[in-house]
């Protein structure tokens, strides 16, 4: 099959089991007129964070990599009324656009967005025993996923669900002689979840409007 028809099943994916949904279509419009990366995860991955959350009865969530803040809508209405997702995002202007678009979804209030470098906002949550979470989603710079797993290890407990995004590469994860920091990064979460006795995890391979990719999916035990 052809990237077009990924993208076509993903359409009818959307068309056959969602509702309109016009302020994530607000969002994503706005992303893009921003000028942000159309590099957000697709409908069906933000609900499937959504309803991942949800089986986990998240009520504390920790999201590395805003963006535009459209995987953290998706994630922020899984919460109950009372819960809380810490979001974190390098660059000031997608953090700027991502709070327009928390507050156009209306979940501003369930949302805690901090600018800066991820590793000095994670030390910063440790220092201030911010943790733990129920849920974690790391989608920011691959290389460093070895990193941001540790970090998210310190910052959970047992049935803590840690998903990370963008670990196929096209299929370039395999390739162990290759040397593109993305791919090496991949390879790294692999490695960490591998090797880490708490962690009980597994990956999908995905495909659809977002190309060929992949999540790693694992539970703290």
């Amino acid at each position: 099959m052809s990237k077009r028809s990924w993208a076509a099943v993903d359409d009818y994916i959307v068309g056959s089991l969602f509702e309109a949904d016009p302020v994530l279509d607000a969002v994503l419009a706005a992303n893009h007129d921003q000028g942000l990366p159309a590099i957000d995860v697709s409908p069906a991955q933000g609900k499937l964070l959504s309803l991942l959350a949800r089986m986990r009865g998240a009520k504390k969530v920790l999201e590395i990599g805003t963006l535009g803040g459209y995987s953290t809508i998706w994630m922020a209405r899984a919460l109950p009324a009372d819960g809380k997702i810490v979001t974190l995002e390098l660059d000031p202007h997608h953090a700027s656009v991502a709070r327009s678009n928390f507050e156009r979804a209306g979940v501003l209030e369930r949302v805690e967005l901090r600018v800066g470098p991820a590793l000095q906002s994670l030390a910063a949550l440790g220092a201030e025993h911010a943790g733990p979470f129920d849920f974690i989603f790391i989608d920011a710079d691959k290389p460093n996923n070895p990193h941001y797993l540790s970090w998210a290890m310190r910052l959970s407990r047992p049935g803590t669900v840690i998903v990370c995004d963008n670990v196929i590469r096209d299929g370039a994860v395999v390739n162990e002689d290759g040397r593109d920091a993305n791919v090496e990064g991949a390879r790294a979460a692999f490695s960490f979840i591998g090797s880490e006795k708490r962690l009980d995890g597994t990956a999908i391979q995905t495909v659809g409007a977002k190309g060929y990719d992949g999540f790693a999916i694992a539970i703290v035990e």
